[in-house]
């Protein structure tokens, strides 16, 4: 299963499914092909949520961004 990192933490955020992981590559800008490494903040929370997230990927980076108003996230 893939995993999400915050990288700015250098935490672990969890494992989330393969659905989940397209969702997120589909909705989140890339610089290049085989970027892995995302920006995120409030923002985008409200975007993911808006394009029909699913509850569960949204509750743990919701979780994940805690009271800061942004986070850097990568998967592996």
């Amino acid at each position: 299963m893939p995993k999400l990192l915050r990288l700015d933490k250098e935490a672990e955020i969890g494992e989330i499914s393969k659905d989940q992981l397209a969702f997120l590559v589909e909705q989140l800008e890339e610089e290049h092909d085989e970027d892995r490494d995302y920006y995120i903040d409030k923002a985008t929370l409200e975007l993911l949520a808006d394009n029909g997230c699913d509850p569960e990927l949204l509750a743990l980076l919701e979780k994940a961004i805690g009271d800061d108003d942004e986070m850097d996230i990568a998967w592996e």
